[in-house]
């Protein structure tokens, strides 16, 4: 019982170190969400030109946070005439390149783990884009659309389909400000941390159980932390296994990172594992529904070739520009909750999140999370309360 409350607890303050943060990146997604809208992003992904692929990555940062609902979004896109390249590419930003990720890392690591995370984000996807040019011939792509079209159902299909958007016109601030405006934050707002939260309880018990039970020992043997250029090898290339089997993605396999990177992995090496959330066992199985099985392996493949590669070269970025952290104290390690900073910001954005979700109540907001798991033919966007969507 000593050993899981001691797990329960690493757990728990990770959560309260981390709460105010989480609610800061999903009110800052959700604010850009609320004024871009699906049929936008469409018009701008029908190759995959490096111009393209740019955007892709860029709208993509600016969705789902969710790995699922970003994998069916990206199904969603090039279904509906998407070039595939550049549904990747997005289906990456989506999960990779979001604010709440580097907020996250941020917190529990450091600003380098964010910075690398948006440097290697890009990276990846010139790599994939260069491997799809290679391997992925247009036989592949056009099997793998005959497969889209059967329609086969992964997870978070109905959150994928939903178009939230204001779609009235005026400035920024304007439709922000507008009561159609935040209801679509609100509805934004709950609906990512709908999406995400079974997985970032997921990692969050996950990472409390390593850093309790597991010794350090056996983390420092397995990343061979006594051979640098051994371990700065071999981090980038076991980071996505052990993300793999993990089964954690999104946000949750943040916690986990922190603990890996105490435990002497390299610096590359968390961001290949962070990478790894669209290579996670549910999301293979995914794939394999919405694009056939040789599609799924040339993904398994090209993707982690590309994780590994982005590893390595922001190992060797951020370890020519002497910005990788000399010390190993991600905040993973401590237990209890002080009546400090963290404590006084987590009462005030726990107030913001009380506030959208009151909105989101009022507002009708709970039938659309009833249509979260609805199937991608399933129209959700004339569905929302209010009115210009």
């Amino acid at each position: 019982m000593n050993a899981i409350w001691h797990a329960l607890s690493l757990a728990g303050s990770m959560t309260w170190e981390i709460l105010w943060a989480l609610v800061l990146g999903f009110a800052l997604s959700a604010v850009v969400q609320a004024v871009v809208r699906k049929s936008t992003i469409l018009r701008l992904m029908g190759d995959d030109r490096p111009r393209t692929l740019a955007i892709s990555a860029g709208l993509g940062a600016a969705s789902s946070s969710c790995s699922y609902a970003a994998v069916a979004l990206a199904r969603s896109l090039f279904r509906k005439g998407a070039n595939f390249t550049a549904a990747m590419a997005f289906e990456i930003g989506s999960t990779n390149l979001v604010i709440e990720l580097g907020v996250i890392s941020a917190l529990l690591m450091g600003w380098q783990f964010t910075a690398a995370e948006f440097a290697g984000g890009p990276i990846m996807i010139v790599l994939l884009a260069v491997l799809f040019r290679v391997f992925v011939r247009s036989e592949l792509v056009d099997e793998a659309r005959r497969q889209t079209e059967r329609g086969l159902a992964g997870s978070m299909e109905g959150h994928a389909a939903m178009d939230m958007a204001v779609a009235s016109e005026g400035s920024f601030m304007r439709r922000l400000l507008s009561r159609p405006g935040l209801t679509a934050v609100s509805q934004v707002f709950v609906m990512e941390w709908a999406a995400i939260l079974r997985d970032l309880v997921l990692g969050l018990l996950i990472a409390g159980a390593v850093g309790a039970w597991v010794p350090a020992t056996f983390w420092q043997n397995f990343f061979l932390t006594g051979h640098p250029l051994l371990s700065a090898i071999w981090g980038p290339i076991v980071g996505p296994l052990v993300a793999i089997l993990s089964f954690v993605c999104s946000i949750g396999n943040v916690p986990l990172a922190a603990v890996l990177w105490n435990g002497g992995i390299s610096f590359g090496g968390v961001i290949a594992f962070i990478y790894a959330d669209l290579l996670i066992l549910p999301i293979l199985n995914i794939y394999r529904k919405y694009y056939g099985i040789r599609m799924t392996l040339t993904l398994l493949a090209t993707f982690y070739t590309a994780m590994v590669g982005a590893g390595y070269v922001v190992e060797i970025l951020f370890g020519t520009s002497n910005l990788i952290p000399a010390e190993r104290n991600a905040m993973v390690m401590t237990e209890g909750i002080r009546w400090n900073y963290t404590t006084w910001l987590n009462i005030a954005f726990l107030i913001l999140a009380a506030t959208l979700v009151t909105i989101f109540v009022r507002t009708g907001g709970i039938p659309m999370l009833r249509m979260m798991g609805g199937t991608p033919e399933t129209r959700h966007d004339h569905d929302s309360p209010h009115p210009g969507m």
